[in-house]
């Protein structure tokens, strides 16, 4: 165990280290702390409500992760194709699985960082009432779930381009699929003529009804296990595509 972990670790740790030092990190986290500002405080009329939760804070996450996750995801693997460097990291000690999963842990510790530093929304609303402290938590776990979930399939539209750009839209065009199924306007197209079955399966993959439902404090294992399936399944299929551009 020690002996798979500690690679994963290193890598983790050498992506961790490369995002703080460079600007594109700095800026991202600025860009997601004003955005996060404006449509809590602005467009989710925080004060207005006059209702001590964090509702309009997290109701407007998903969009925001739908463009700057791909933003954060598109260079993981793209970059490292580009400039060659992706050959150099896979013949080190360490399986393609490995590097995967340490280069996410990194991108998806690092959103972590910038979501934790969101926290002066968590306390201005516990000074000007008495939440529900433990949906907030709540909520912060369902958002940094699915920013996982959508930082998985960033990495793995990342592996298949070696162009930056086309990874981004890519991985922006897939993440906005996953939030629409289960939305009358989507559930409308199948309902005609497709089964019950195959309605509830579309309608199973939605982002935004996963995401509810832990953000209202309901915290089900079957969305816990949704999003570990779809980060799990997006990473092997990431592994799976360096293995074929390996091969190539």
């Amino acid at each position: 165990m020690a002996t798979s972990i500690g690679p994963v670790l290193n890598v983790t740790r050498r992506e961790l280290s490369g995002y703080f030092s460079t600007p594109v990190a700095w800026v991202f986290i600025v860009i997601f702390l004003v955005m996060s500002g404006v449509f809590t405080f602005y467009i989710g009329s925080f004060y207005e409500r006059g209702i001590a939760d964090l509702e309009p804070f997290f109701q407007f996450h998903p969009w925001l992760y739908l463009f700057l996750v791909p933003a954060i995801g598109m260079r993981l693997w793209a970059e490292e194709r580009r400039s060659g460097t992706v050959e150099l990291l896979l013949t080190l000690p360490l399986t393609a699985w490995q590097a995967v999963v340490g280069k996410f842990l990194a991108a998806w510790f690092f959103v972590g960082a910038a979501l934790l530093l969101t926290f002066p929304v968590w306390l201005t609303v516990n000074y000007l009432g008495q939440p529900d402290n433990g949906v907030i938590l709540a909520g912060y776990l369902g958002s940094w779930l699915m920013a996982g979930g959508f930082l998985a399939i960033a990495s793995c539209m990342s592996a298949v381009t070696r162009n930056q750009v086309v990874a981004f839209i890519l991985s922006v065009v897939v993440c906005f699929g996953f939030l629409l199924s289960g939305l009358p306007m989507v559930m409308n197209l199948f309902s005609g003529w497709a089964p019950q079955a195959l309605l509830d399966a579309i309608a199973s993959f939605s982002f935004l009804a996963h995401f509810a439902d832990i953000s209202r404090g309901v915290i089900d294992l079957r969305d816990l296990v949704y999003f570990a399936l779809v980060i799990t399944v997006w990473l092997l299929a990431n592994t799976i595509v360096l293995e074929l551009k390996k091969a190539d």
